[in-house]
Formats: structure tokens, sequence, C-alpha cells
């Protein structure tokens, strides 16, 4: 746990491109460490690229439409753009949040429990904040609270 107090920069270490991290090593080691921060870094740097290309393509699609069919249709094309990039600005924080667990030693640990959020769930879900039991626990109180 004491490489945990330090800060990542002291701790990074060069990982092979195809690098996946391993049970066989010792949990949120320093390559782990490594893997996740390039991972979300990546992760985020194709929401911002994708969020730019969706600014300059909806500039370029300035022309109002005379057709009202082809005006609706742009429309909910727009929309759906927004809320695509809503979705994405949200995420955007949820991987900052995670970078700074990186660098304050959390990461990788269920804030409900401390206990291993586990590997496999975190390379699927990188911004993952509960292990999957303490997930499941609370998808199942907010089924049982959205009956009220």
């Amino acid at each position: 746990m004491e490489a945990q107090n330090q800060p990542l920069s002291d701790r990074d270490v060069h990982i092979s491109p195809d690098y996946c991290p391993s049970q066989d090593e010792p949990y949120m080691c320093a390559r782990h460490l490594s893997f996740f921060k390039n991972k979300l870094r990546d992760w985020r740097n194709e929401i911002l690229k994708d969020s730019v290309d969706t600014i300059h393509h909806m500039q370029e699609q300035t022309q109002n439409e005379a057709d009202i069919t082809d005006r609706a249709s742009t429309e909910t094309d727009r929309a759906l753009e927004l809320r695509t990039r809503d979705r994405g600005r949200k995420l955007i924080n949820k991987i900052d949040d995670a970078l700074r667990r990186i660098e304050d030693g959390t990461y990788g640990y269920c804030e409900e429990t401390g206990e291993p959020i586990g590997l496999a769930r975190l390379i699927a879900r990188p911004v993952a904040t509960l292990s999957i039991e303490a997930q499941e626990r609370h998808e199942k109180e907010e089924r049982i609270h959205s009956d009220d």
C-alpha cells in the first residue's frame, strides 16, 4: 500500500501498447495504474475530438431548410448530436474523477466498501466506482425506490 501514497508521476512506468493488467501482478500496482491512466486519457481525448468535430459539423450545417420535412429532420439530428455531446461531457467529468482517484491512490477500490473493484470490471468500465456487488445493491435500491 506504500506505493499508493506516492503521486502517480513518481510511480509512472513504461508499459507496452499491448500490455493488459494481469491478476498475476499486485492489484493496482504502478503498471496497472499507468495502464488505466493511459486508457482514461486516450478515452478523454477521443471524446474531446468528437466534440470538436460535432461543433464544426453543426457550424457548417447552419443553413435554413426550405422544406419543413428537411428542417424537422435537421433539427432531430441536431438534438441527437447535442444529447450525445452532453453524455460525453458527463463522461469527461467521470474520467477526470477517475484520473484524480489514480493520483490520490483510491482508484480501483469501491467507494462504498473499500474492496477492490476488480480488473475485469475496470477494463470494461474504467470509470467504475463501485464493485459489482455494490453496484447491484445500488441498482436494486433504485428499482425499489422508483416504484414509490
